[in-house]
């Protein structure tokens, strides 16, 4: 008091104790009765209880009781901003209507981007917040979130501003992925090459500005072709950006091999992927990304080749897919109890 000198910050050593541990490190070590030391936010030592230091002396130490002590689970595949939502489309599907068929008729990912297109950029705050805490709550630490549901410059870009509006307010880091080849808008009908263009020499160059960090497509015969993901990811590199695809959820029409041409950064959904794109995967070393709920919620018959990937080395990851439609709700615990289960 009474001097102009800095305070110094004394460094909090703490003790977490009488933990299972799995480290999810090269060796997948687990420690069913594990400690471990953090110098405030830095992990300094970790491994079972009776390996500690002798001469370690704890600032605080933290009783877990046998809990789980993890990494922070990243949810890397989400639809999370929104408006609306789509529950009677879930009735539909229940009673026979398939979600193709639902898509064609105007309904499906086009319902909610008119929900979107409507909402300001505090009500998709409000509506997509309680979707980010329920994955904060169970570990989540690092959260994807795309765009997709404007179809238009102004909503895609709200879109991208929430997700870092978010990311702001909460404990979390948010990979933002622009996703405006998610489906045709109603204003290109007939004309997804000129949307596609309109994409690549337009949008990307005035949206680099947002912090993206990845561009994602939908590749599929009710969405967009190969050769379109094509031009849109050659645009996405000139930028610098990386990609990645939403690919074979529901046909197969060569997506995953464009993802592979462009060393994407992750291939998504993968029910009708071959052996031939589990082999183009693996030597781009593109990850296999893998979405349970919809597949449960879509009532698909069709797993995706997870002994083919296995076999070639691709990388798996899962991830809860958190979208109003074919994976309504926000949970990455189901995602990977599905995973496991189905």
């Amino acid at each position: 008091p009474g001097t102009d000198r800095p305070r110094i910050q004394r460094s909090m050593l703490t003790l977490w104790k009488h933990a299972r541990i799995a480290t999810c490190d090269e060796q997948s070590r687990v420690f069913d009765r594990g400690a471990l030391l953090a110098r405030d936010a830095t992990i300094e030592w970790v491994g079972a209880e009776s390996d500690l230091p002798a001469d370690v002396r704890p600032d605080r130490t933290i009783e877990l009781a046998g809990r789980w002590l993890t990494p922070g689970l990243i949810d890397c595949h989400t639809h999370l901003v929104f408006a609306g939502q789509r529950a009677a489309e879930f009735a539909r599907r229940t009673a026979g209507t398939s979600y193709a068929e639902i898509a064609r008729e105007g309904g499906g990912i086009l319902g909610t981007v008119r929900a979107t297109r409507a909402a300001s950029e505090d009500a998709l705050i409000e509506q997509s917040r309680p979707r980010l805490q329920s994955l904060l709550a169970e570990g989540v630490t690092t959260v994807e979130i795309k765009s997709g549901y404007g179809l238009e410059f102004e909503t895609e870009a709200r879109m991208l501003r929430v997700a870092r509006r978010l990311e702001a307010a909460h404990p979390v880091t948010v990979s933002a992925s622009l996703l405006a080849a998610h489906t045709l808008p109603p204003e290109f009908t007939g004309r997804a090459d000129d949307y596609i263009a309109m994409i690549c020499e337009d949008w990307l160059p005035r949206l680099v500005g947002l912090r993206i960090d990845a561009v994602d497509a939908y590749c599929e015969d009710i969405a967009f072709s190969a050769q379109q993901c094509d031009r849109l990811f050659t645009a996405a590199k000139v930028l610098g950006l990386n990609v990645r695809l939403h690919a074979e959820q529901l046909s197969n029409v060569g997506g995953s091999q464009v993802a592979a041409r462009h060393r994407a950064l992750s291939c998504d959904h993968l029910e009708y992927a071959t052996d031939a794109d589990a082999r183009a995967l693996a030597r781009a070393g593109t990850v296999a990304v893998m979405l349970p709920i919809a597949f449960y919620a879509l009532a698909e018959q069709q797993l995706p080749p997870i002994e083919a990937l296995r076999h070639h080395g691709v990388p798996l990851a899962v991830a809860s897919d958190c979208n109003p439609g074919s994976a309504p709700g926000a949970s990455l615990l189901l995602a990977m109890n599905m995973a496991r289960r189905l």
